[in-house]
């Protein structure tokens, strides 16, 4: 049996979730869930590799990197939106249309129907350099 590595490992990059603070705790875990779907599902470098128990069992893989996840009010959103479309950082957005949505086509469309400037956005998450990543969320806080 390998002995696991203690050594600390420090990420050039940073996986973040921006989410608005006044959803209730069940829409926090969706929309967190949702909008980190989307960078796994497009960017493979931030999945690892498949996990394996002691018996042999095997698991998918996850993500390579811890994904923080951070609050602020809708006008700090709104803000980090910008800046992430200003930087061109992978990018995924949640709005409060899709509370009300039941699949992916009516998901896809609900967002195709609002002009980038007016999307209610109750959710982000951006991938990128670790600075970068930093001044897009700008102005929020660490999820409690």
């Amino acid at each position: 049996m390998s002995t696991p590595r203690t050594d600390a490992v420090r990420f050039d990059t940073k996986i973040a979730v921006l989410l608005r603070d006044d959803l209730e705790p069940w829409q926090r875990l969706n929309v967190t869930a949702f909008l980190v779907s989307g960078l796994g599902a497009t960017l493979p470098e931030v999945v690892g590799e498949p996990y394996e128990d002691a018996d042999g069992i095997a698991y998918l893989p996850m993500f390579r990197q811890p994904v923080l996840v951070f609050e602020g009010g809708k006008e700090t959103l709104r803000s980090a939106h910008e800046r992430a479309l200003g930087r061109a950082l992978p990018r995924a957005v949640f709005t409060a249309d899709l509370f009300s949505t039941g699949n992916d086509r009516d998901n896809r469309a609900a967002v195709r129907a609002v002009p980038t400037a007016e999307l209610d956005l109750v959710g982000l998450a951006v991938y990128g350099p670790r600075n970068a990543v930093d001044k897009v969320l700008k102005g929020a806080r660490m999820h409690p």
